[in-house]
């Protein structure tokens, strides 16, 4: 059976850390992996999770499966984290799940399970990931305008004029904050006339929330997340820890539903625990626990939330930073949008033709549409980026 194998395209993100990796100059600059990374260059172990492990080692007895829908304690913090009082708790089904990636994943399976006929809108671009699994899934997929590749910032009324267009029961995926890959996000009046749109057409929002906490702060950040399950009757939300608390490897994430008919919550939820049954069983713990243990101890807590908000203006001051440099040796705004993105990514709005010359004249390594990885840079290499970009035609 396996000579009917082919070979399947590799990961363009993956290829591209190999790339920097086999680069023997020492001034390299690696802009292209999705990971938070400290002014040394390191992905540091949180405070507070390093602090919750070492407290996990000394009380943890068993290591045996917890329930298909991950440990109820884990469900109930992450469902205040990301919604708060937006919704009564018993609106919501929840489900752990390994990262974020699985959230995602296990919610286009449940909503080709409700709606056989669903077309999963996405917007352009989107992380790349989201359209590798529907293509995966064999789900259809359209597209809906989002990035303005000129002037780098949302294109609000080609989203909101593709968007009237969606069939009912349709899905609509929208990024929760600090969108990946354009850092360009959604301004709260912009997300109550998406929240208009959504009720006129009874399409289905989904909200991938993977960097809440990198954007505005933690409640802001949530803060188009909460309208819209305060808004509209259906929801499915998939959320990441793997970056507002540093457990990448330790793959933590949970998918919810938000119904505001109660009495389907419960079939959600049997819902989700078979998805999970289907794909995985039991969700990994070890990272939702210890996720948990931040969350519900208040010492703890205020600890995670202060390195955290140290975190999100360090890269508002890289932010800042570039922007003034690329005025400065621009004598223009060109590059203001900089200032103005939020999360780790910013598209830059070059060609991949100046995006290869940056990697063979500079070092500089950023994923061919010319996105960048904010906590990639620092202080001394800000400058750097800045004139390579400017030289070589940006």
């Amino acid at each position: 059976m396996f000579e009917t194998l082919k070979e399947l395209p590799g990961d363009k993100i993956l290829a591209l850390m190999e790339l920097y990796r086999d680069d023997p100059r020492a001034e390299k600059i690696d802009l292209g992996v999705g990971v938070y990374k400290d002014a040394t260059g390191k992905t540091p172990v949180m405070r507070a999770i390093k602090a919750a492990e070492k407290q996990l080692w000394d009380q943890q007895d068993s290591k045996s499966y917890v329930g298909l829908l991950g440990d109820k304690a884990f469900n109930d913090a992450m469902v205040e984290l990301v919604l708060g009082d937006a919704v009564a708790r018993d609106t919501v089904a929840s489900a752990a799940t390994p990262g974020g990636t699985g959230a995602v994943r296990q919610a286009f399976e449940l909503a080709v399970r409700a709606n056989p006929d669903v077309t999963v809108h996405v917007s352009n671009p989107t992380w790349p990931n989201h359209v590798s699994i529907l293509t995966y899934l064999k789900l259809p997929t359209q597209t809906y305008r989002y990035f303005d590749e000129d002037t780098c910032v949302v294109d609000f009324d080609g989203m909101l004029e593709d968007l009237k267009k969606v069939k009912k029961g349709d899905l609509v995926l929208l990024h929760g904050c600090c969108h990946n890959p354009t850092g360009a996000n959604l301004s709260m009046p912009q997300w109550r006339e998406v929240v208009a749109v959504l009720q006129e057409t009874g399409a289905i929002p989904m909200i991938d929330i993977a960097y809440q906490g990198f954007g505005d702060g933690l409640d802001a950040d949530a803060e188009g997340t909460r309208l819209i399950a305060a808004s509209c009757p259906e929801v499915i939300i998939a959320a990441s820890c793997s970056k507002n608390f540093g457990v990448y490897r330790e793959r933590t994430g949970i998918l919810m539903t938000v119904t505001h008919d109660t009495s389907r919550t419960a079939i959600n939820q049997g819902t989700l625990a078979f998805l999970n049954r289907q794909n995985y069983s039991f969700p990994p713990d070890h990272g939702a626990r210890v996720v948990t243990m931040v969350l519900t101890d208040p010492e703890l807590r205020a600890d995670w939330k202060a390195e955290l908000e140290d975190v999100r203006l360090g890269m508002l001051k890289l932010r800042e930073q570039l922007a003034g440099e690329f005025q400065k040796l621009s004598g223009s705004d060109r590059f203001a949008f900089v200032a103005t993105h939020r999360g780790m990514f910013s598209r830059l709005g070059l060609t991949e033709e100046m995006v290869m010359k940056l990697r063979k004249d500079n070092g500089i390594y950023m994923t061919g549409d010319s996105r960048i990885n904010i906590a990639g840079l620092n202080a001394q290499t800000v400058p750097v980026l800045a004139k390579a970009v400017i030289d070589a035609g940006g």
